[in-house]
Formats: structure tokens, C-alpha cells, sequence
């Protein structure tokens, strides 16, 4: 890490020391190449994000040998399913828009395409933290296609009615919703199938889920980091500080926050993109202010789940890996691709990978949705990307581990078991579930 550049902090799904025996299930070792194509491939490409239909418009505007053939996905967590069912199937597409948390994974899975020969000259057009998220044992599966600055986007309007001050440590945010809880304003949304928000908070306070240990994989789900997160997250369940509305209803959810029902989410840049597509009524009573902190602790900015960065992946079986892994490259790096990306408007309000990205802070924030509070936003955008963790280590079975936390969450946020209960059922199934697949691990 360069300390003279904090901004280029990024979480690294795939570490350095990963390339020991016995971390990875033992995956196939015949090289499926690329085959050369007399003449235009198709090369079909999931993803989920909003532009990203243009941009392949765009590609194929301006390529003649090849074209993709897009098809959009509901969202982050149904992708993994689906892609489940294709690799199974023997049926995955060409390309698949990932983010780096299921990398190694799918990586376990013999899933994916080493493409390193054919993308490790752009090496140094992208951020050393984004191009290690698609890294796994020093190989390249994919490409990189954002990073991701997070932060709280509050309700001013509320936040002045109420005489509230937005929170700078979480007993400040319990606080405040308790306040807002007196008037009928819920301060945050836990959704019953995403757990990621469990992630999010015990990665920020210091909990490491996946270690490696010799040549072994380290479990522990209940270290003093995860114990403070969810200590915090009980307090705003218990209260009933939360709201609990589901993805599955995301218009629903974006109503609710733009008639005032919910007053804070933490996001990152492309979630404002829903936000700007759906509204109607609070355009210009937004603000940016950091993460909440653990009280005495120096601001840090979790990097996880679906706050994280995407990748752009190729599949194993694809007959055209070298054409695949070009198209991923130009569109993580194309002037207008990345540009209709980055806006919350036309595309998913991401934040370009590219190494130079701070020029495109102002495109990745909606100045229609903050009003005269989107010039203070730009320095919250900024600055978190100095603060965002980097020593999250992604295991071999997250996507199994993730679904399987899915269930259990949905009880907490209904009161039908605590965190804690959580976490002990998770730390006991992991380890479970290593040993099944023939992996090293202790816990």
C-alpha cells in the first residue's frame, strides 16, 4: 500500500499467500484455450447493473468481429444462482458481471478462465486495490469495473425537523433512531435476505471471517470484531429501529425512503442510481456524511458484498476466451463506457476502477438528488476512499456460506433468533462445510 496515495485503498477479495496447499479445492487442470473463430462470435454476457445495456450497445456499435449478447439479471444474489445452475449445466455465458466477494469461489469451482495472458499488459491502467479483486493464487479471472467509495446518505429535511446532527459514531446513529423512531421514521433498512449489512459492520470494526493459517483456512465468526458489529445491530432490532422491507419489492423500498419512512442508508455511488430512477418527491433533501464509526475509532470504510467493487469474469467453458476477456477490457476502460457507467442517471453511479478515477467523483453523485448539498458530497466521496478496508480475505465458499447466512438473517431481523445465535450456527457450518470439500480448515 502506498501511503502517499490513501485514496487507492481498495478491499482485496484474493490476497497475497493464497498459493498454499490445500486452500483451494482441487480443480480441473486441463486448459480449454481459445478457440479461433473464422469469422464474428457471439459471446453471451450476464450482469445486473443499470447502463450496462448501453454500454454493450456501444460495443457492439464498434466491433464488427465480435458481439455480446446480453441478458440482465435481477440482481447481485439471484446471479449466483443462476450462474450455479449454468456451471452445472455446463451452460455458463462468455462473460458474467461479478463482485469480488464470489470470486475465489467461483475460482473453487473451476469456474472460471485464467485470462492473465491476454489482460496483464493493461495491468497499470487500473488501481493496484480493483485489479487484485479479481485475482486469485496470482492469476487473472476477469476484469475489473469499479470501485467502491461508501458512505450514509441522509434525509436533511428529517434530520433538521428533528434537531439531529447525522451520527458520527453508530451510538450516535442508535440514538438518532430512536428520535426518529417517536415520529414514524425508521433510520435504517435491514432487508430479511441480505445479510450483507452483518458483513459490512464486522469487517468496519476489525473481524476477519476467513483467515489463512500454514496451509490451512482459518473460520472464526464470533472474534471480537463480529461481537461488536452485532452488538449494534441487535440494539437498532431490538428497538425496532429498522424497517424491514425487501429487495424483492424495490419499488416499495425506494418509495418508502423518498416519502420520508426511512431516513438513512448506507451506500455507495451506485446505489444512488435507484435512488435517481425512482424518486419523485425528495429530490434536493439529500446528504452524504461519512460511515458511522465505533466510538474512539479512527473512521474506517467497509469494502464488502455488494458495497464492493465489480468484476467483469470469464467462464471456463467459453470457446472464445482471448475475444471475452478483450471485451471486458474495453468496457472497464472505453471514454463513454466507463462515463455512462458512472453516472447515477445513465448507468449505476459506479466508480470507474481506472487508476485515475477521482475526476469521475462528480459524475458518480447526483446532483439532482443532493441539490446544494452535492459539492460538500464530493469531498465524502473522496475521502472514504481513504478509509476503505483492505485485509478482508474472501473463503473458498462464500456463495454457500452467503446463502446459508441469507436464512438465518431473515430470522434476526424477524426477532426469531439474536446475532449472536447467528453467528455460532455459521461458525459451525462453515467448518462443516470446508471439510466436505476437502479443504483445509481450522475453527
Amino acid at each position: 500500500m502506498n501511503f502517499t496515495s490513501p485514496r487507492r485503498r481498495f478491499a482485496r477479495a484474493a490476497v497475497a499467500g493464497l498459493a498454499l496447499t490445500g486452500l483451494l479445492s482441487a480443480c480441473g487442470g486441463s486448459d480449454s484455450g481459445d478457440a479461433k473463430a473464422s469469422g464474428p462470435v457471439t459471446l453471451p454476457f450476464w450482469g445486473w447493473a443499470n447502463g450496462q445495456d448501453a454500454v454493450v450497445k456501444a460495443f457492439n456499435a464498434s466491433h464488427k468481429d465480435v458481439k455480446l449478447k446480453y441478458t440482465k439479471v435481477t440482481d447481485q444474489l439471484t446471479m449466483q444462482k443462476q450462474l450455479t445452475n449454468a456451471v452445472k449445466a455446463d451452460n455458463a455465458p462468455c462473460l458474467v458481471q461479478n463482485t469480488a466477494e464470489y470470486v475465489t469461489s467461483w475460482v473453487s469451482q473451476d469456474a472460471l478462465a485464467d485470462i492473465t495472458k491476454y489482460v496483464e499488459s493493461s495491468k497499470d491502467r487500473f488501481n493496484a486495490g480493483s485489479w487484485a479483486s479479481a485475482q486469485v493464487q496470482g492469476k487473472t479471472y476477469g476484469v475489473p469495473t469499479s470501485s467502491a467509495p461508501n458512505f450514509t446518505i441522509y434525509r436533511t429535511d428529517l434530520f433538521e425537523k428533528y434537531d439531529l446532527k447525522p451520527p458520527t459514531t453508530w451510538d450516535e446513529f442508535v440514538a438518532a433512531g430512536k428520535v426518529l423512531k417517536k415520529h414514524g421514521v425508521k433510520i435504517t433498512n435491514f432487508a430479511g435476505e441480505d445479510p450483507s449489512t452483518l458483513e459490512v459492520l464486522a469487517m468496519q470494526a476489525g473481524a476477519h471471517w476467513y483467515a489463512i493459517d500454514g496451509n490451512a483456512w482459518k473460520v472464526d465468526f464470533q472474534d471480537a470484531g463480529t461481537l461488536k458489529a452485532a452488538k449494534v445491530i441487535q440494539e437498532i432490532i431490538d428497538n425496532d429501529l429498522n424497517s424491514k422491507l425487501s429487495f424483492a419489492d424495490y419499488a416499495a423500498v425506494q418509495r418508502n425512503y423518498d416519502t420520508g419512512g426511512t431516513a438513512t442508508r448506507q451506500i455507495s455511488t451506485w446505489q444512488m442510481a435507484g435512488m435517481v430512477q425512482n424518486f419523485t418527491k425528495s429530490f434536493g433533501k439529500w446528504a452524504l456524511a461519512p460511515w458511522p464509526a465505533f466510538t474512539g475509532e479512527a473512521a474506517k470504510t467497509p469494502a464488502g458484498t455488494n458495497l464492493t467493487g465489480s468484476v467483469t469474469l470469464v467462464t471456463k467453458g467459453c470457446a472464445h476466451q482471448e475475444q471475452a476477456a478483450e471485451a471486458a477490457l474495453w468496457m472497464s476502460t472505453n471514454a463513454d463506457a466507463v462515463k455512462t457507467m458512472a453516472s447515477p442517471e445513465t448507468g449505476n453511479g459506479v466508480m470507474p476502477a481506472l487508476k485515475d478515477s477521482d475526476t469521475y467523483v462528480g459524475e458518480a453523485i447526483s446532483q439532482k438528488l443532493l441539490g446544494t448539498n452535492y459539492e460538500p458530497a464530493k469531498k465524502v466521496v473522496t475521502d472514504s476512499l481513504g478509509t476503505v478496508t483492505s485485509d478482508w480475505v474472501y473463503g473458498p465458499n462464500w456463495t454457500a456460506m452467503f446463502t446459508e447466512m441469507q436464512a438465518g438473517w431473515a430470522k434476526v431481523v424477524n426477532k426469531e433468533e439474536k446475532v449472536t445465535d447467528l453467528l455460532a450456527h455459521m461458525q459451525e457450518w462453515t467448518v462443516k462445510d470446508l471439510k466436505s470439500r476437502g479443504i483445509s480448515v481450522k475453527g
